[in-house]
Formats: structure tokens, sequence, C-alpha cells
């Protein structure tokens, strides 16, 4: 059976757990063979605190905002159904289960921790074995992918939801699958490999050799793009 992914983020009233912060609101969105679902959860929340100024201005939420908006207890069971037995893939996760996790023990002492009920898969530590020494926040990611057409004036966490379910995507393979569609149509697989087959048993073939000069060259660039990237060149594969 396939893995159910979650794709999750949290806004805040500010970055500390400790100091009393809480959750304002929570976007999450469910991964169907990779691709975004209709199915998510969004929710904003009453902190039963002020928001610190801050943090206003990163996400665009003010205490007003929030004063008709239920509390955390009042969708915890819900929010709870939604992500139980997934992995849920967060950017930063340190940051967002342990402010989840302070929202489930204020709840009710009853409450898992988001660890006991999904796996935790942090993107931020994908990205950063990826491109190591590189600016490797949702942003950077979402620019080095070309992830765009969504409005970044503030953050939110059902907007960065979706954005990192797109970069997710980028992170761990691009897409898993390509269709070619022609006038509306799909293309018949079978049809098109049997068409544009070439039959090369009578061609004469003529084999170039690389000089030592081009070999130096190759083995130099296949050295730099494995020291900027801290990986083996697919080349070597065809030694």
């Amino acid at each position: 059976m396939a893995k159910k992914y979650i794709i999750l983020d949290t806004e805040t009233t500010g970055l500390e757990v400790k100091a009393g912060h809480r959750v304002i609101e929570i976007g999450a969105v469910l991964l169907n063979d990779r691709k975004k679902s209709d199915q998510h959860f969004h929710s904003y929340l009453n902190p039963s605190r002020l928001i610190d100024e801050e943090a206003s201005k990163v996400h665009g939420i003010f205490n007003e905002d929030l004063e008709d908006k239920p509390f955390f207890n009042e969708i915890a069971e819900e929010f709870i159904e939604f992500i139980s037995g997934s992995t849920l893939v967060i950017h930063n996760a340190p940051f967002d289960v342990g402010f989840l996790n302070n929202e489930l023990h204020i709840a009710s002492s009853s409450y898992p921790k988001l660890e006991d009920i999904c796996e935790i898969e942090d993107s931020l530590t994908i990205a950063r074995d990826k491109y190591p020494g590189q600016r490797n926040s949702l942003d950077a990611l979402a620019t080095r992918f070309d992830v765009s057409g969504y409005d970044r004036t503030f953050h939110g966490a059902l907007l960065d939801a979706n954005i990192l379910a797109d970069v997710y995507m980028y992170l761990t393979g691009g897409q898993s699958k390509f269709e070619f569609i022609s006038n509306g149509a799909e293309s018949n697989t079978k049809e098109a490999d049997n068409n544009n087959s070439i039959n090369i048993s009578n061609s004469q073939l003529h084999r170039i050799n690389s000089s030592k000069n081009d070999i130096d060259n190759h083995e130099a660039r296949l050295k730099s793009i494995e020291n900027d990237n801290s990986i083996k060149a697919i080349w070597r594969n065809f030694n």
C-alpha cells in the first residue's frame, strides 16, 4: 500500500514556543500519486494571546483577524484524523512539530504527539543534503525550481504547503509521469514507437575518437560538477 504523504505548514504568533507563542494557522495538503489532491486541512486559530508585530509583518495575520476563529481544541480531533498514519513533509520540521505538539498537549493530555501517529520528513534536511552551502529556504527553493504562480506578498500556512508540495516534487525526483498530448488526444505510445523507429542495420556508423585534450577537459568538468554538488556524476556510470 502506497504511503500517505501530507505537506504541512503552520503560522504562529512568534518564534519561540517556550515563550508561550501559539499556532494561528494550519495548512495541510494531501498528495495523491505524487500530485496535489483536492483533499486538504486548513484552519485559522484563536491563540488566546497577542501576535508579535514582527510575525504579523511576515504572515499578514493580525489579532482582530482571529477573534472569531476556533480554538485549537475545537479542531484537534479533525486535525488528528486527517494526518494520522501519514508521512508529514514539513520544511524545518522541528519548528512546526514543536508548536503542534505543544497545542496538542494544551488541548488534552490524552492526545498523542505528531511523531507517535505520523512519520516526519524534513524537506529542509533533504535540500541541505542536495544543495550544501546554498540557501535552502522555501522561497529560495521555489526560485531555484521556478515554482511560480503564487502571491508571495505574505506567508500563509496553506499557501506555503502548496508551494512546498511543488518544491518537494523537484527535491525527490521531479515529475513521476509525463503525458504527451497532441490535438487534445493522448498519443498511443506503442504506435508512436513503431512510427518513429529507425532501422540502422544498413547504416554506416562512423566512430569518432576523442583527443587527450577532450578527455582531460571532460574529466575536469565531471570533477567540478561532483565537487560543487557533492554527488557522483551520472557519466561515471558509462565509463
